[in-house]
């Protein structure tokens, strides 16, 4: 029995070194965000029709990154509402929190068992879902929604992480052209997402010389420690010009940050996502702006897409979706996309 058990983890390990490895290697050429097999949501109809009926009890699995951040809740109700449109059942679950990559692989390799026709998959990371993708093989589409990008997946479905920073950046150059001191709280070292977004900001905001990055800190998508790290930058430059956060989630606790230090309204905070929490603290009057990216659109989309894939058309390899710099003056013209 044990020289059995023994045999059945070496298996498993070379299963889930070889796809990390493949990862790697086809990390280095697959960026979702200059990938020019794409088109935008918006023109699927256009070119491909309406979308076409869904075979019958046809099952999807939803594998979010964690319920504990809102904008995964925000991507489930989008699931949910693209099954109710095309007539497919969706099964979304995600782990208790955003680091449990092993809990995250478990749910994967479950829905993989039930013979779930799609998996729409959000990584924690970009390679601690590549095993299941690995096993998934030829029996389930894989759709990889947003944020971290496991490179192996055969579709991708999500918005373009690095003008998400390079829109924060333009409105700065706009606002400070005389210059100022600027945070960056990144989200996990090493995510696709984050990388991304922190190179978007800072290869624009380059062009004004006179806006300083004086840091540029990981806090792990996590509001306290986004707040602890915040409250120390905030004691060594107390005339911080702004911050830029990787999530809205951080850029909350960054908030409160702002606030313990008298420094609202002074020192401006953007965050990422778009969740509800970033919308009523704008509307108060505390976090600056929010790069919305739609989750629950972003989730119709999902299903739209695998609906499509399932019925045999041929999509680009990525479906981009849309997202906008959310304000407090603009805020009106987005409410229709969170519903």
């Amino acid at each position: 029995m044990k020289t059995q058990t023994r045999t059945t983890q070496l298996k498993a390990a070379t299963v889930t070194l070889t796809a990390l490895l493949t990862g790697v290697a086809v990390a280095q050429t697959f960026s979702p965000d200059t990938e020019k097999s794409r088109i935008e949501s918006s023109q699927l109809a256009a070119k491909f029709g309406a979308v076409p009926k869904a075979p019958a009890d046809v099952q999807m699995g939803g594998v979010m990154k964690a319920l504990s951040n809102e904008y995964w809740q925000l991507l489930r109700t989008g699931y949910l509402k693209g099954a109710d449109k095309y007539g497919v059942k969706v099964d979304a679950q995600a782990p208790s929190n955003e680091s449990d990559q092993i809990g995250q692989l478990s749910m994967m390799n479950t829905m993989i068992g039930k013979g779930y026709k799609a998996l729409l998959v959000s990584p924690q990371s970009d390679v601690n879902l590549l095993p299941g993708i690995e096993r998934a093989g030829k029996t389930s589409l894989v759709i990889n929604v947003n944020d971290a990008v496991a490179p192996t997946a055969q579709h991708f479905v999500g918005n373009s992480q690095y003008d998400n920073g390079v829109s924060v950046a333009n409105y700065m150059l706009k606002t400070f052209p005389k210059g100022g001191q600027v945070a960056v709280i990144e989200g996990q070292a090493g995510v696709y997402a984050a990388k991304q977004r922190t190179l978007g900001f800072k290869t624009t905001l380059a062009k004004n010389p006179a806006l300083k990055i004086v840091a540029s800190v990981p806090a792990d998508w996590d509001r306290q420690k986004a707040f602890s790290t915040a409250r120390d930058l905030l004691r060594r430059y107390p005339n911080l010009t702004a911050f830029y956060c990787n999530n809205d989630t951080m850029a909350l606790g960054v908030v409160e940050a702002v606030k313990s230090a008298n420094r609202l309204g002074k020192t401006l905070v953007f965050g990422t996502d778009g969740i509800n929490a970033a919308y009523d603290s704008i509307k108060k009057g505390e976090l600056t702006g929010t790069v919305d990216s739609f989750p629950i659109l972003t989730g119709e989309v999902a299903v739209e897409v695998a609906v499509r894939l399932l019925a045999g058309q041929k999509l680009p390899k990525v479906v981009a979706t849309p997202q906008a710099l959310v304000m407090k003056s603009n805020m009106a013209q987005y409410e229709q996309f969170r519903k």
